[in-house]
């Protein structure tokens, strides 16, 4: 399992930032080839691709990496994931972030439930992050578009306990396995979309 686990989220990151490499990598091209009429676009490519692989990569680093102090300090990880989650909405659609201070122990989980949302998000809307009873909620709010397809293959896969080889549930089959290794309880929030509680 624990294989399985490193393949998927290995695939899952290397896919999400390819394709912004392969775009810098085309910006380069560009300024090797000396065309000066391109110069605007290319800085604009520039600027765009590196800052979603800034911003993606140290959301990855926190969800994903060794524990570090970082964790422990709201300011950060709210701001990580706020940053993570302009990435993937649009400037019609924006995912926005609502982050109430939590336990420091459910920083990393906070992450990889924002990440699952986030992924069944189809027009933007906004996630939010919480105390709950003895623990925190992640859930969306009521103004999220969800996808019902999205929303229900990430459910089942939360309940069955199996990302069946699917790299686009790593995240989720990374975060049972942290629920599984630390005993807490966990639940999916009965919702239209998608929630978790983690206590």
């Amino acid at each position: 399992m624990q294989q399985n686990l490193s393949e998927l989220i290995s695939t899952r990151l290397s896919h999400d930032i390819i394709g912004n490499i392969g775009a810098v990598a085309n910006a380069a091209e560009l300024l090797e080839e000396g065309d000066m009429d391109f110069l605007d676009d290319i800085k604009s490519i520039l600027k765009t691709s590196s800052g979603v692989l800034t911003a993606r990569m140290k959301f990855f680093r926190l969800a994903f990496g060794l524990n570090n102090a970082n964790l422990e300090n709201q300011d950060i990880l709210k701001n990580t994931a706020a940053a993570y989650l302009e990435t993937l909405g649009s400037r019609n659609h924006c995912i926005r972030l609502e982050w109430s201070p939590i336990p420091s122990a459910y920083g990393r989980l906070a992450l990889l439930g924002v990440m699952c949302i986030a992924d069944t998000l189809i027009r933007g809307g906004c996630i939010s992050v919480r105390p709950y009873q003895r623990g925190i909620a992640v859930v969306h709010n009521d103004d999220a578009q969800v996808s019902a397809e999205k929303a229900a293959a990430l459910k089942n896969v939360v309940n069955s306990g199996d990302a069946e080889d699917n790299a686009q549930f790593a995240p989720a089959a990374y975060m049972l396995s942290l629920v599984g290794e630390s005993k807490m309880n966990f639940y999916l929030v009965s919702q239209s979309g998608l929630g978790f509680v983690f206590e």
